[in-house]
């Protein structure tokens, strides 16, 4: 009886470690996004002052002439004396 040949598929091996950049490089991005953030959180002293606010734009057509009344109300006190 014949032998039955075997055929080799691969050959599996331990791979090697990863370097100390790829296994670290997330810890190091880490520190260095905190020190960024703490660096921009002391320097820069928050929001600036709000710009004050912008004239209101002027009527369009002036008031009517004719209607003979003041555009502000004037009050009398009439004093009455006894």
């Amino acid at each position: 009886m014949a032998r039955p040949t075997q055929t080799v598929f691969g050959v599996l091996t331990e791979p090697t470690p990863p370097s100390w950049w790829k296994a670290n490089r997330h810890k190091v991005f880490g520190v260095v996004g905190l020190l960024i953030g703490y660096w921009i959180g002391t320097h820069f002293h928050g929001a600036p002052d709000p710009q004050p606010p912008s004239p209101r734009p002027a009527h369009g057509a002036p008031a009517r002439a004719d209607t003979g009344l003041h555009h502000t109300a004037t009050v009398t006190v009439l004093h009455h004396s006894a």
